[in-house]
């Protein structure tokens, strides 16, 4: 009986936290719409947190180009493209890396945050975080 137990807690603890950690797929929405244009998702390597976008919603856009990227990423397709580099985890959020916003091109620094197990803030900006931009993105069910 005690066996039994005792694996029925291991097994709701590593469920919970599993669940709390920013790996795993999400959802963003487009900030004029507030519908969901994309699936991201957040991966582990080396350490560092990274993020490439799975899936395009809108159909007219799954084949889009990052037209308005430089370097490396210059007309690369959105769909599989890294968006998000080299976070190093600090306490409870990731910084020190970079997101891509493939509408405009542009690159900023940006920390991540689980604010819950099913929200992540995302804070992208040039210079000082007071300067800035932040989204929330949700977990894909």
């Amino acid at each position: 009986m005690k066996k039994v137990i005792f694996t029925i807690l291991l097994f709701v603890i590593s469920s919970t936290i599993n669940c709390q950690d920013i790996f795993g797929k999400w959802n963003s929405k487009n900030d004029e719409t507030g519908k969901i244009d994309s699936v991201i998702e957040v991966y582990k390597k080396d350490g560092k947190a990274f993020a490439k976008i799975i899936e395009i919603t809108d159909s007219e856009r799954k084949n889009a180009l990052c037209s308005l990227c430089k370097g490396k990423n210059k007309d690369k397709p959105i769909l599989g493209l890294n968006i998000l580099t080299g976070l190093e985890k600090d306490d409870n959020e990731w910084s020190g890396g970079k997101i891509l916003d493939p509408r405009s091109g542009k690159i900023y620094k940006c920390y991540i945050k689980l604010e819950n197990s099913n929200k992540l803030k995302i804070r992208g900006y040039m210079g000082f975080a007071l300067l800035g931009k932040t989204a929330y993105w949700e977990r894909t069910e």
